[in-house]
């Protein structure tokens, strides 16, 4: 049974080496991009392996609001047939809840502005501290109107975006230092400005250049096009949007927790339909589980552009798990609460680098693996855009929050597999991403075989 949503859940612990196949569900990112580009298609078209998820869901309901529909085929929620907006037909008072999704939140607006309607976009209260800022200043300049009250200029939610049938684009500089979705919120909408996008980003370190990637690549096979003459700059021609049917790639992400399970308990963990060539985050698994000694095989499938991708964690000669220090690592964004967990069991020193962007993701991650990780007996070095494990922590069990952050709540799942008596409160979170975590994560600790997360 799933928890209930702030209920404490007892982490299962693996008394056993893992062995398992795990199927996974369709990428959050870019289900999400997938569902703007066909809302914002010229044609209609069908997504399959759709993510089921608070987020998926809360994009679903804010384009639906916008004019947008999308039919379940025979039934299915993971395979969509979408009819795009009539931009200019959407009118009248709306409003958007994003939740406390970053893509709902900062997506949504450079879409709103391109209708006739009152957009007001709003979310969950722990949604107000993250930031807004540059994607709204980028679309200012492109000529949106965009208000909220109190702020001036337009940082935060909620916000109202009041939509002029048209956005007239042209030259826009941002610093999109502290999230790459604010690169990505504009490119998803420059081709539907009258000008097109002009965009630079004017700072000097851009977190997830994987995910700016993969915003490119999903608008290409748009039929966008995209030039990017220079470093830190992208120019977006005007033009139409022809989405096409697309299968959504599995969540390499969100693989992170079940391979490092291999590692954490000695075992070995498959995932089938790994792609060969993706822009994925998710993929740097395969760099980074073997800088903590895990063994990472990749065997594809003819014909396909997928393969089977295993990890397999080392055992002593006394068949206890051996996980060495990570070294370090840096730019590693989403990935870091899963890799900390590992640098905590971890027999050496691991340093996290380049990571100061996630104080502003659903919770301050740093700060909040820094006080889990003292619950648990480890000291940790905090810096600004870092965190430093010494390694070879004696740890205990402990009530760990998870900041009704879906990547704390697993990162918690995985310290429960090796420590003893170790509790997640919130453990429904990871609904936001997974729909039913919980029982996938309780199947594959007690040893069975085919999971399906």
């Amino acid at each position: 049974m799933t928890p209930a949503p702030g209920e404490d859940w007892s982490a299962p612990f693996a008394d056993a080496p893992i062995h398992a196949t795990v199927a996974l569900p369709g990428s959050k990112s870019l289900t999400n991009r997938h569902l703007v580009l066909a809302a914002l298609s010229t044609t209609p078209s069908r997504l399959t392996g759709v993510l089921v998820s608070r987020d998926t869901d809360l994009m679903i309901q804010a384009l639906t609001a916008l004019g947008a529909t999308f039919q379940r085929v025979d039934g299915d929620p993971t395979v969509l047939d979408v009819t795009p907006i009539a931009l200019a037909a959407t009118t009248g008072p709306i409003t958007v809840e994003s939740g406390l999704a970053g893509t709902v939140m900062r997506f949504i607006p450079g879409v709103a502005a391109g209708t006739n309607a009152t957009v007001l976009v709003d979310g969950d209260e722990q949604s107000y501290a993250r930031p807004m800022g540059p994607v709204i200043d980028g679309l200012i300049q492109a000529g949106a109107r965009i208000s909220a009250n109190g702020q001036d200029p337009v940082t935060s939610l909620p916000l109202t975006v009041h939509g002029q049938g048209t956005v007239p684009g042209g030259a826009v500089g941002i610093d999109s230092g502290g999230s790459s979705q604010f690169v990505s919120a504009l490119l998803l909408v420059g081709a539907t400005f009258q000008r097109g996008l002009d965009l630079r980003h004017t700072g000097e370190h851009t977190p997830s250049p994987e995910h700016i990637a993969m915003t490119i690549n999903v608008l290409e096979a748009a039929g966008v096009r995209i030039e990017h003459p220079e470093p830190n700059r992208w120019m977006v021609f005007p033009g139409p949007i022809t989405t096409p049917d697309t299968a959504v790639e599995p969540d390499l992400s969100n693989a992170g927790p079940y391979l490092a399970a291999a590692l954490a308990t000695g075992g070995s963990v498959t995932v089938p339909y790994w792609p060969q060539e993706t822009t994925q985050i998710g993929n740097r698994w395969r760099e980074i589980l073997p800088a903590f000694g895990a063994t990472v095989s990749f065997e594809p499938v003819a014909g396909t552009n997928y393969g089977n991708l295993t990890v397999t964690g080392k055992r002593d000669d006394k068949g206890r798990p051996v996980i060495t220090g990570g070294g370090e690592i840096a730019d590693l964004a989403e990935l870091t609460p899963t890799t900390a967990a590992l640098a905590l069991l971890a027999d050496g020193p691991t340093q996290l680098t380049k990571i100061g962007h996630l104080r502003g993701h659903e919770t301050d991650r740093l700060k909040a693996l820094n006080a889990e990780a003292a619950k648990l007996g480890a000291t940790i070095e905090e810096g600004t855009d870092y965190l430093a494990f010494a390694g070879g922590y004696d740890l205990t069990g402990a009530t760990l929050d998870s900041y009704a952050d879906h990547r704390m709540a697993t990162f918690g799942a995985i310290i429960g597999l090796v420590v003893k008596d170790t509790v997640v409160n919130d453990i429904a979170t990871t609904a936001k991403t997974m729909p039913d975590f919980p029982t996938a994560w309780t199947a594959l600790a007690t040893g069975q075989r085919d999971i399906r997360a």
